[in-house]
């Protein structure tokens, strides 16, 4: 039997070349997407899972509450927090308690390698599966000062020489390699090159910093714990309520609210963005949104074969009934057409391989993020999972058909039931084309009004200039020192220093109170030197720039946004009466010198808020911010490296031009509308092939009806209208619907997200149409004339 239905499929796919061409060609585009869907979701899955203990392991995070803002997930949390869970908490197998921020250039004698890693204490081992190739994983983070290598790091520093017990400085301190460690899985949520003993950080940091234990030293910490087995993480989160209760009391005075509760292992890589995340997460609504295009592009193929099996259901009858007649069952007839159909799917699985292959080098290049995160690459595991998505595929697209054909009666072998109907006048096939070009329309629509907010963000008025400002990153060198050499290039007009680069999704905050002492909000931070301003074109409200340069700790001027007088109503919020009045920012009285005309300092989509500018008797940190001439410009950049080699041997230049990094910022958007402009045109054309294959069919069944229309003085146009009208009119309804839904789709889901956006317009919207029906009429039209330009003696000398 089972050799009957392949013989029979084969027999069907050679007599209708042009149909399985379109349906094999259409599955295998379609499942293409499928499949990098799968990769994607399946390397996101399998984040983490080389840990032993990955099941019953948490990371402990932080909800962050003040009464002026909303509450704040963070990934990070307090030391105090470990070591509470550590003394206090029954049922908690280890615990383990990191920090970032270790990192620096390593020197061994003259080799010199800049470093980035962890500080983690004696327990990391025994909560994750990292593999020791030397030293014990019991005692290698124990003593302070201990270091554990990446094989890779220990290659840079030591060559083939075994690094174990050797010595490493960093910066002013030497430690001890303990450890040699295997280089980290690329899917891991934790990358290191590095881990030193987080005892180490009592000398450096909790000695110097009265507040390094405290509750609400939540900013740099991570904690992580594992349960015994069989273990109840909801027991823990009640003792964890107990402790956030308690120490909120203590935080009351500071009108701050800290939470501490569990996170699985398994949900950080894909689950909610949360600040300051200690490794790549991706939230599961990008997988949903990927995952529901993937769905609707393979839906649109089966509505193709669905529809095109429907409409030769005639030529197929026959054959139905013959085999009815001579003792078939229903379902050896269902067998027979659903076989037939996951047979054409396996065949469009080769071809998707093939696409699919191409696809996943162009998806990982599309962000750096997305190659940092995925890798993509096949397993045997991954590529079951390919086949099961093809025959899923093809027992969906090929059950209808298969169900229509078997339930034909034999008596009645002649009819038709490509008209089966779902509701009165209304058919199958009419109904599967308005739904495939009600997605193409709203995709279409979709990537024309996504583009016009991504050109929107890019080239919405910031509140200053970026043009030709080239930001260096000093990388701990001093910016005098290297203005001093870029000075000498001509091309080279001003330069300032700063702390950070405002309006790319960055921020650094502290605490600024004003009359009220009880009255405390947080305000936007960047330290910056006299020259700032005057580089970036700020414009000023009232008041001047600095007009002092303060000695180390003798800092006492500062400059506002609008919103910092809204936010405190100083002076009425009235800028010139403005100046003069007094702050508090980190215990210090500082007076307000100059207020600015609002700007955006994080990304676009987001309101303004209170902003501040201190300027920094010491070096403002990261960046140098270098305004130059727009001419020739690869000679200066060659000049700046040169000056860049002068002042650091040892690390590159890393210097990016202000524009391009806010093109990088939003580089999300650009993704988000390559990868739906590539499903709009994958939408396009198999919903196209889907016409094509019915017009071409409708057509060749219409011919006598055409010539005989013809014969009787019927003209060329009539006839391309005729055949064309019922067409044309299903493009109208999908339009009718397509349209309204994309409008409030974003009008009312996905433009509150962001505050300053712009207008949908109709020209979005009537382009898409445009576009549909310029396709729908040369693909209707071309072969409809050429339908009515045949010979009526030629098609009627038959009858």
């Amino acid at each position: 039997m089972i050799g009957s239905y392949l013989k029979t499929s084969r027999r069907s796919l050679v007599r209708n070349k042009l149909f399985s061409f379109i349906n094999i060609f259409g599955l295998a585009v379609s499942m293409s997407v499928g499949l990098l869907v799968i990769a994607f979701v399946s390397d996101l899955r399998s984040y983490d899972d080389f840990h032993e203990k990955k099941d019953r392991t948490y990371r402990v995070i932080t909800t962050y509450q003040t009464p002026e803002q909303p509450s704040m997930d963070l990934a990070s949390t307090s030391v105090k927090v470990g070591k509470k869970i550590r003394e206090a908490v029954t049922g908690v197998e280890d615990v383990a308690i990191l920090r970032n921020g270790f990192g620096g250039d390593a020197t061994v004698g003259e080799t010199n390698v800049p470093l980035d890693g962890l500080w983690a204490d004696a327990s990391f081992f025994k909560v994750f599966t990292f593999p020791l190739l030397e030293g014990d994983p019991a005692t290698a983070l124990k003593e302070p000062y201990s270091l554990v290598l990446t094989e890779k790091t220990a290659k840079k520093l030591f060559g083939d020489v075994d690094p174990l017990g050797k010595s490493v400085r960093m910066d002013t301190l030497t430690y001890k390699v303990t450890g040699l460690l295997k280089d980290v899985p690329k899917l891991s949520h934790l990358q290191f090159e590095a881990l030193a003993s987080f005892s180490t950080t009592d000398a450096q940091f909790a000695r110097k910093d009265p507040n390094f234990y405290n509750w609400d030293n939540i900013w740099q910490n991570y904690v992580y714990l594992v349960l015994p087995k069989n273990g109840d993480p909801q027991v823990v989160q009640t003792t964890l309520d107990k402790l956030n209760k308690q120490e909120n009391t203590q935080l009351a005075s500071k009108k701050i609210s800290i939470s501490a509760s569990l996170q699985p292992l398994k949900t950080i890589a894909l689950g909610r963005r949360m600040d300051n995340p200690i490794g790549p997460t991706m939230t599961p609504i990008v997988v949903w949104v990927l995952s529901g295009l993937a769905f609707v592009i393979i839906l649109s193929a089966c509505f193709n074969y669905t529809n095109l099996s429907i409409a030769r259901s005639l030529r197929r009858s026959r054959e139905v009934g013959i085999r009815k007649i001579i003792g078939a069952l229903k379902s050896h007839v269902l067998g027979q057409f659903m076989a037939e159909s996951v047979i054409i799917s396996l065949l469009a699985l080769v071809f998707s391989f093939a696409l699919f292959l191409f696809l996943r080098t162009e998806f990982l290049s599309l962000s750096p993020f997305i190659e940092r995160v995925v890798s993509l690459q096949l397993s045997v595991q991954l590529i079951f999972y390919f086949i099961g998505l093809a025959t899923l595929v093809g027992l969906a697209a090929g059950f209808l058909p298969a169900l229509f054909l078997a339930r034909i009666n034999p008596v009645q072998v002649l009819k038709d039931v490509s008209g089966l109907k779902l509701f009165r006048h209304i058919t199958m096939r009419k109904v599967l084309i308005v739904m495939q070009y009600t997605f193409s329309l709203i995709f279409i629509a979709t990537t024309l009004i996504s583009y016009k907010q991504y050109r929107g963000f890019l080239t919405l008025d910031l509140g200053f200039k970026t043009e030709n400002i080239l930001n260096i990153r000093l990388q701990g060198n001093k910016g005098d020192v290297l203005a001093k050499e870029l000075a000498e290039i001509p091309t080279v007009r001003e330069m300032s220093k700063s702390m950070m680069i405002t309006s790319l999704g960055s921020i650094h905050g502290t605490s600024m109170k004003y009359k009220n002492p009880q009255d405390s909000a947080m305000v936007w931070l960047n330290l910056v030197d006299e020259h700032y301003l005057p580089v970036h074109q700020h414009k000023m409200v009232a008041g001047t720039n600095f007009t002092l340069r303060p000695k180390k700790g003798e800092e006492s001027e500062i400059i506002v946004n609008e919103q910092v007088l809204k936010r405190f109503s100083i002076a009425r919020r009235n800028p010139l009466k403005a100046l003069g009045e007094q702050v508090v920012v980190d215990k210090k009285n500082l007076t307000i010198v100059g207020v600015l005309k609002d700007f955006h300092y994080g990304t676009v989509e987001k309101k303004i808020e209170p902003v501040m500018f201190r300027y920094s008797a010491d070096e403002p940190g990261g960046f140098l911010n270098v305004k130059i001439s727009a001419t020739d410009l690869p000679a200066t950049m060659e000049r700046i490296e040169t000056a860049w080699q002068k002042v650091d041997k040892v690390h590159p230049l890393d210097a990016k031009f202000y524009d391009d990094q806010i093109e990088e910022a939003y580089s999300q958007f650009s993704v988000m509308i390559k990868v739906i402009g590539f499903i709009t045109f994958l939408a396009i054309c198999i919903a196209s092939l889907g016409l094509f294959g019915m017009v071409v069919f409708t057509t060749e069944t219409r011919l006598k009806e055409i010539s005989i229309r013809k014969v009787l003085g019927a003209s060329e146009r009539s006839l391309v209208y005729q055949l064309s009208k019922g067409f044309l009119a299903l493009l109208v309804v999908a339009t009718l619907v397509a349209l309204p839904a994309t409008y409030f789709f974003f009008d009312g889901v996905v433009l509150t997200n962001f505050a300053y956006h712009q207008p949908i317009g109709l020209g979005e919207l009537l382009t898409s149409v445009l576009i549909i029906m310029l396709l729908a009429f040369v693909l209707i039209g071309s072969q409809t004339l050429k339908a009515a330009r045949k010979n009526p003696a030629n098609v009627l000398k038959s009858e």
